[in-house]
């Protein structure tokens, strides 16, 4: 199974970039859909974008549609969230996730990464 550690969080200012970084060992990334997710304070889990473990598809919520790129880098079996133009209401806890492609769930998941946004 896959083990995940994500890092990059911090604040930021409106506006600003945050590049997110998950690190996969135990097997490699390709074997798996990669996901980001994020947890806001008093709020559910929410998706956030996905890469399929083709690498043939990218998928985004709407609400960072545009703004965050989700990208991976089999060699260094890392997967990456490129955060532009952050808001306010992008602050949360995100977290790395896995899952086989067989499986709707995702079953792997890092211990989150904390992203505090500033006006």
């Amino acid at each position: 199974q896959v083990q995940l550690v994500e890092s990059g969080g911090g604040l930021g200012q409106a506006g600003e970039s945050l590049k997110l970084s998950c690190a996969a060992s135990g097997r490699t990334i390709s074997s798996y859909h990669m996901g980001w997710f994020r947890q806001a304070p008093g709020k559910e889990r929410e998706f956030v974008a996905r890469i399929s473990w083709s690498n043939t598809g990218t998928y985004y919520a709407d609400s960072v549609k545009g703004r965050f790129t989700i990208s991976r880098d089999i060699a260094k079996n890392t997967v990456y969230l490129q955060m532009n133009t952050l808001k306010p209401e992008d602050t949360a806890v995100y977290y790395c996730a896995a899952r086989t492609k067989t499986r709707a769930n995702y079953d792997y998941w890092g211990q989150g990464t904390q992203v505090t946004v500033s006006s």
